[in-house]
């Protein structure tokens, strides 16, 4: 486990600092104890930045180190934003983020704040690697690091400027090769938005396909929906969904569980995804159609789908087991450890799944234990 470098208690503010020591027995400085490390932080940065070639600069880093040696560990802070910007000012300082997203890995702290990605993605875009950049951003927002939108924005902007880069010449970025001029990124907005014009024609083809250049105007609303809206009918085409209520929720999607005309005996997913994101219903008929009807039952299978202009819904199987992520965790929270015999008969069904895929041209793109829904076969 990597630790900033310990330092000599007496570049302490509070032993350094008249301020901070009169702070230290108030009772806003004992109720927040890291509020005159801040303070004398702000305040030696601002020297810093007055005389960048003196004392100050190292002052300034020792400060930021023991602040940090002191409040890793403290539970009061491992959700606290300033604490974070801290860490943050770190990396910058000694220009090896990936040493702090790694101590901030460990020890879990903020990882629930868009900030930790945007940052260390901005890290990887000064460093010229953009797809390193565009994977940070990925990770928060499967995290549903808050607040999502701004990180969605970020990681569009990355989408765009991977995709930019491989078809200018003029652009030269690390981790690109010029000399493959097929190459193409496969998560692209604009390559996925590109092929389903090209397929529109043969995709409107497809069972269960409904497209409306309209917005969504059902009477329920489909994006404020929560574990709150039980029963609310919902009306696509000419069928009737009861919600049952939210069996999942991820940064790009809500999945509801919900009856057909209220019939408890024919259950569905409905997965709700704004913008529209016609390509997962796509790559549903491309598993019906390249894989085999033995190996088909392995992977989930799609009814339909309704897309509007401002949202889609994919209306799904529904598995009640829910997902090998799920499975882990139940371990986990009896304290035990899985049977060896269980983690081996898993292990090799992922691998065979990801055999079937790769054998017909097909890459999951985003294979893991939280996206693989546990069945039982009859």
């Amino acid at each position: 486990m990597v630790h900033p470098a310990r330092l000599p208690p007496t570049t302490s503010p509070l032993r350094n600092s008249p301020r901070a020591s009169q702070e230290k027995s108030s009772p806003r400085s004992l109720a927040d104890p890291i509020l005159p490390w801040l303070r004398s932080i702000r305040k030696a940065f601002d020297d810093f930045r007055r005389d960048p070639d003196g004392n100050a600069a190292a002052h300034f880093k020792n400060l930021v180190e023991d602040c940090l040696n002191n409040f890793a560990d403290d539970e009061r802070y491992r959700n606290d934003i300033r604490f974070l910007k801290i860490w943050i000012i770190y990396g910058d300082t000694i220009q090896d983020f990936k040493r702090v997203f790694e101590m901030l890995e460990v020890k879990g702290i903020c990882q629930g704040h868009s900030l930790l990605y945007e940052s260390y993605a901005l890290f990887h875009c000064h460093k010229g690697n953009l797809l390193a950049a565009h994977d940070v951003c990925h990770l928060g927002l499967s995290r549903i690091a808050e607040p999502l939108d701004r990180l969605k924005k970020m990681h569009n902007l990355f989408l765009g400027i991977n995709q930019n880069a491989r078809t200018d010449p003029k652009i030269d970025v690390t981790g690109f090769s010029r000399q493959e001029p097929n190459y193409v990124d496969p998560w692209s907005d604009s390559t996925i938005s590109n092929l389903l014009k090209k397929m529109d024609s043969d995709i409107k083809k497809y069972n269960g396909y409904y497209r409306s250049s309209k917005v969504y105007s059902g009477k329920v609303s489909l994006t404020s929906l929560q574990n709150s809206s039980r029963n609310k009918i919902v009306e696509l085409g000419n069928s009737k969904y009861q919600i049952r209520g939210c069996s999942g929720l991820g940064g790009f999607a809500k999945v509801y569980k919900a009856f057909i005309d209220s019939n408890p005996d024919d259950v569905v997913a409905l997965k709700i995804q704004k913008p529209a994101f016609p390509w997962e219903f796509y790559m549903y008929r491309q598993l019906d159609r390249r894989i085999s009807d033995v190996e088909r039952p392995c992977f989930g299978f799609a009814h339909k789908v309704h897309i509007f202009s401002d949202l889609s819904v994919l209306v799904c199987d529904y598995l009640s087991h829910g997902t090998l992520q799920d499975a882990i965790n139940s371990h986990l929270v009896m304290q035990k450890a899985m049977e060896e015999v269980l983690c081996i008969y898993y292990t090799i069904e992922l691998l065979r799944m990801l055999e079937i895929l790769h054998s017909v041209g097909i890459i999951h793109g985003d294979f893991k234990p939280d996206n693989l829904l546990v069945r039982y076969a009859r």
